[in-house]
């Protein structure tokens, strides 16, 4: 099964990637990925290209919580070396700026974590349907 993945052509992960972050199919770049907020399709509407074989699992929501965290940590500590906020406004102000910036990135970082899993063939993405030819 492998050495079938290894005789098919390279596609290219750099466009897969940023197709999927723009919830797009990363085959063809004009159907939607996803169905509702996070749920990938079973098929490309436009290519008809098989999806069902994504497994983002939990990267995603990992990836989300690092960058958050990254973002926000340095940002929060200048905001209070630099104007001394109370509690409460800080609480307040973080608090949905995490929220806001992790329902943001959520759904972008899933689609090129399908765009790469596509791209790389992986969890089925390179085998041929049944009854076709190579």
């Amino acid at each position: 099964m492998a050495q079938e993945n290894d005789a098919l052509p390279d596609r290219p992960v750099k466009t897969a990637m940023l197709r999927g972050a723009m919830r797009r199919c990363p085959a063809c770049g004009r159907g939607a990925l996803f169905q509702g907020y996070l749920t990938v399709r079973d098929h490309c509407p436009h290519c008809h290209e098989d999806l069902s074989h994504q497994r983002a699992d939990d990267g995603p929501a990992y990836l989300t919580i690092l960058l958050v965290s990254h973002l926000g940590a340095p940002l929060l500590l200048a905001v209070f070396l630099a104007w001394r906020p109370s509690a409460m406004s800080m609480l307040l102000g973080f608090g949905l700026g995490a929220i806001v910036l992790s329902l943001g990135l959520l759904p972008v970082i899933k689609g090129a974590f399908v765009g790469f899993q596509w791209a790389r063939r992986m969890h089925g993405f390179g085998e041929k349907p049944q009854g076709q030819p190579v």
